[in-house]
């Protein structure tokens, strides 16, 4: 067992399945020592979180969301890479949070994908962020995460 999967064990995660593509992208593009993940929907217990922030979805709720889009990144990197032990650091996430206009606690939201990152590489997990609220998120879901990260070298 690889030392991230001891410790994704040690959190009780398990990785799900990554999630197929909604259009016409790849869900992770390794180039020049990044790879860089597709932004990623919520799914907890298998069903995609949907709703807005400030209206039907608590902050509770779209923490609970953004840590589910951390768990589908971390999944995504390990079919793409073989092995989470190839990564090196977390540079950035991305954050998006349908939110209605008044909503502006679009960072606590967005702390659910960064606190898994740091639950999970340790300070190699400590990255760049950005935490935005959007009108609207493919199919309609509360939250989307994308991420970059770096890569040891072969």
């Amino acid at each position: 067992m690889s030392t991230i999967d001891a410790r994704l064990a040690d959190l009780g995660l398990v990785l799900p399945e990554p999630a197929a593509p909604v259009a016409a992208y790849v869900p992770v593009m390794v180039a020049g020592g990044l790879a860089h993940v597709s932004g990623q929907l919520p799914f907890v217990e298998g069903e995609l979180v949907t709703g807005r922030l400030g209206e039907d979805v608590s902050l509770d709720q779209g923490l609970v969301a953004a840590q589910a889009c951390g768990v589908m990144i971390l999944a995504q990197l390990k079919a793409a890479l073989g092995s989470l032990d190839r990564i090196e650091q977390v540079v950035k996430l991305g954050g998006f949070v349908n939110s209605t206009a008044a909503f502006t606690d679009q960072p606590k939201v967005i702390n659910g994908a960064s606190e898994l990152m740091l639950a999970v590489f340790g300070d190699a997990g400590r990255h760049a962020r950005s935490a935005v609220g959007v009108a609207a998120l493919p199919l309609g879901a509360a939250v989307e995460v994308d991420a970059i990260v770096s890569l040891k070298p072969a």
